[in-house]
């Protein structure tokens, strides 16, 4: 059956005639906030987890508008589907289960035979015992010394996320191993990483579905030469974290332990799973990953059991696509005033960004809609002394800041202008979000503010495992909502697939000339030969 399109729903229309209300000087913000119960109605809260969106272009009116549209577009209900196990992803006839890897409740799914909590805990036990050995010293590498580092191998989805989170966590708890990351072809990214570690006392986590991703694969090439130039054995040094019978789970090429992914998890939500749980249980232990994986199912359940007015992701999504939709901002930052969440903003660029940068709906129709903005972001106040002057007074955009309660450094420390660091690290988290809202009247056009100019708070109490699961989530669930409101597929990525199409060609011709140096490049459109030809001269 057809779908209907996005501008087509009732409550779309009835929210593209607010928006020319809300052009009008009584809502502008620096009027709304002045509302004493402004941040009590326009805000949520849920087990230290706080979402505050009074500073966004919204009043009840237009928010029960917004309400009526998830009802609309039944975002819970396919929502519930996903997490039962329907085959939501239809364009990749697949099911979308990454809160099945996070799912203490054990509820009973089984897809193609497989039964699917089983597996994922089958796995679970699997990285459990395999890093308490390495802790244990009970494994080793080569040359019979104790593993001190990882270098995690993988692109995109394989690795944003567990980088995130080891980032994060790393700030209040002391790694037992040091992971690294190398998901860049470029090989000076390789060299970067072999400068930080050990070859004898390091393990290599080679992660791909399918075990043929290019840059991984390239990358692991390179593990292998730099292993065998160390007189290292890679069956004492690699670890895989792929499909069921792919390549990386051969055993013609043996490894310290392989183990599985599922073609139910699509990268961009796949930290819950293996894809993250191996990396991050060899650096901070088992325990430490199951604390994460209990944030976020705490999130998960919130997004799935509760209703539209009090659902913080669901909220998140419906003022996303006010923003986008009807405001016309091409973009949203992502400011965390708190470095540990340093990788945050990357881990959100691929999830949101890939997730609804779509051009067709779900059953195939063109869109006419905005899906998806820009996603960037700094932590403040980095931030604040980079793109903030656009922020303030260049093209608006809305701003996500991102707030913790407590920090991790509790030694002595001193005072600046009568206020702790992080006092003066919140002073200006405040600060920003009023001065965005308000502006500033000046005479002199140079040093004006219009203002009017949204954002909203998220605050977490402190930097814990289970607090970084719940703010992971958060941003799964809200990109997830986004795209079932918006009718598109935000799960699988067919974007991603033309470049690497066109690279495949252009790799074919340097692979002719590395095997025949005569070989010229001029059956090739000028563009192309000209760069490859200053490749292969090595100057310009």
């Amino acid at each position: 059956m057809a779908q209907t399109l996005f501008n087509s729903l009732n409550a779309c229309q009835n929210l593209k005639r607010i928006s020319k209300i809300f052009k009008d000087k009584e809502y502008h913000l620096k009027n709304l906030i002045q509302d004493k119960n402004r941040l009590e109605k326009f805000s949520l809260k849920i087990n230290g987890f706080f979402y505050d969106f009074s500073r966004q272009r919204v009043n009840d009116f237009l928010l029960n508008e917004l309400f009526e549209l998830a009802r609309e577009t039944k975002a819970k209900d396919s929502f519930s589907k996903m997490v039962s196990g329907e085959t939501i992803n239809i364009t990749e006839n697949r099911a979308a289960l990454h809160t099945a890897t996070r799912d203490f409740t054990r509820n009973h799914i089984v897809l193609n035979n497989l039964d699917v909590a089983s597996e994922i805990n089958r796995v679970n036990k699997q990285i459990n015992h395999f890093a308490q050995k390495v802790h244990q010293k009970q494994i080793k590498g080569t040359t019979k010394k104790s593993f001190t580092d990882a270098v995690v191998i993988g692109i995109g989805g394989s690795y944003l996320g567990c980088e995130f989170v080891y980032t994060a966590l790393k700030h209040c708890i002391d790694p037992i191993i040091n992971l690294h990351f190398l998901p860049n072809v470029d090989i000076d990214n390789f060299g970067q990483v072999i400068k930080e570690i050990d070859p004898e006392t390091c393990l290599w986590v080679v992660i791909s579905k399918s075990y043929t991703t290019t840059e991984t694969m390239a990358n692991l090439n390179q593990a292998l030469l730099f292993l065998k130039k160390n007189n290292l054995d890679p069956s004492n040094h690699l670890v895989t974290v792929t499909a069921k019978g792919s390549p990386g789970d051969d055993p013609i090429n043996p490894v310290l332990d392989s183990f599985h992914m599922f073609d139910f998890i699509g990268g961009r939500y796949s930290v819950s799973s293996a894809v993250g749980g191996l990396a991050l249980s060899l650096a901070f232990g088992f325990d430490i990953f199951n604390r994460f994986l209990k944030g976020c199912h705490a999130m998960d359940l919130h997004a799935l059991n509760t209703p539209e007015e009090k659902n913080i992701p669901l909220t998140a999504a419906l003022i996303s696509i006010w923003n986008s939709n009807y405001l016309h901002y091409p973009a949203q930052a992502i400011i965390p005033y708190c470095s540990a969440l340093s990788k945050l903003a990357p881990h959100i660029q691929q999830l949101y960004m890939e997730s609804l940068g779509k051009g067709a709906t779900l059953d195939g129709q063109i869109l006419e809609n905005q899906t998806g903005v820009i996603i960037f972001g700094e932590p403040g106040t980095n931030a604040q002394h980079s793109f903030f002057q656009l922020a303030h007074q260049g093209s608006p955009f809305p701003i996500e800041f991102i707030g913790v309660v407590k920090p991790v450094y509790n030694k002595a420390q001193a005072k600046s202008k009568g206020v702790y660091n992080h006092q003066e690290l919140w002073a200006n988290m405040i600060a920003q979000g009023q001065a965005l809202a308000k502006g500033k009247h000046d005479d002199n056009k140079a040093k004006y503010f219009t203002g009017n100019r949204p954002s909203s708070t998220l605050l977490i109490n402190a930097l814990t495992p289970e607090s970084i699961g719940m703010l992971l989530a958060f941003y799964e669930a809200r990109t997830i909502f986004e795209g079932f409101i918006l009718g598109v597929n935000p799960f699988d990525q067919f974007g991603v697939e033309l470049g690497k199409v066109l690279a495949s060609n252009i790799r074919e011709q340097i692979k002719r000339k590395n095997e025949d140096t005569k070989y010229d490049f001029n059956s090739l459109d000028p563009t192309t030969k000209f760069y490859l030809d200053t490749l292969f001269k090595g100057s310009l």
